[in-house]
């Protein structure tokens, strides 16, 4: 059986990563952490990796904007090289999943989609508090490898900058949406509480057209186990809804 290579970013603010890790050994990957110096000065490489995961945090503090700095430094440090070996990364078929701040990174990579015509940003959350708590999702993708035979997920946010906002997003958008905020009954909504941020079009994840690369402002990461969940003590889940997309990159990645 092929061995997965998961290759995991840290350091600089970000404080998902042993979460992740973990994620990813239950699933069936041999993890590598490595600070973000040393994967932008080439000291790890992508070309021995097969997933490559961007964890929640707060880089660089926030203090110019969610993963602005973090999303600079990746696009011009080395004269641009890193930049491009992600690139090629992703063009040799591997995965690429951005969670809350990783989201924000790969949104402001502009990694989802090629159209000229795609202008996003996650916006201050509507009601200018930070949030921190479970929330239902209706899966939207039929074609994103991490939420295959997935139909609603039951997921921690904690975030205060993600409300999505996209120019133009009947056009640019068209099969991108991964996932949604909805009511507990799987409805996609905008209204808050079960919209914890305002986010246009009930939008919590996006895809790109391969469905490679998933990002979304929900911690999988943090719902791994049965005890993770809130209702823990009185479900008969054997895991929690979080370990579902981990094992189908996993799984997709042994099986391509």
């Amino acid at each position: 059986m092929k061995v997965v290579k998961a290759l995991i970013i840290k350091g600089n603010g970000i404080n998902c990563e042993n979460e992740m890790s973990v994620a990813c050994q239950r699933a069936g990957a041999m993890t590598t952490l490595t600070h973000i110096r040393d994967f932008i000065d080439g000291i790890v490489s992508l070309n021995h990796y097969d997933f490559l995961l961007f964890p929640g945090g707060f880089s660089f503090g926030d203090d110019m904007g969610a993963a602005k700095a973090l999303a600079n430094r990746l696009k011009y440090s080395n004269h641009g090289q890193v930049f491009d070996n992600l690139h090629s990364f992703i063009q040799h078929g591997n995965l690429v999943l951005g969670v809350c701040n990783g989201f924000q990174l790969l949104l402001k990579l502009g990694l989802f989609s090629q159209s000229e015509t795609f202008e996003a940003a996650l916006l201050p959350n509507a009601n200018g508090r930070f949030e921190n708590r479970w929330c239902h999702h209706k899966v939207v993708s039929s074609h994103c490898v991490f939420t295959q035979g997935i139909d609603q997920l039951h997921l921690p946010i904690r975030h205060a900058e993600g409300q999505l906002r996209i120019k133009n997003w009947d056009q640019a958008c068209d099969g991108m949406v991964a996932l949604q905020y909805a009511t507990q009954s799987g409805t996609p909504t905008s209204n808050y509480p079960d919209n914890p941020n305002g986010s246009m079009g009930a939008i919590a994840g996006l895809t790109d057209t391969t469905g490679r690369i998933l990002g979304m402002m929900a911690h999988p990461e943090a719902a791994i186990l049965p005890i993770h969940h809130p209702d823990w003590h009185r479900s008969k889940r054997l895991e929690g809804d979080g370990a579902k997309i981990f094992n189908n990159a996993i799984q997709w990645l042994i099986n391509r």
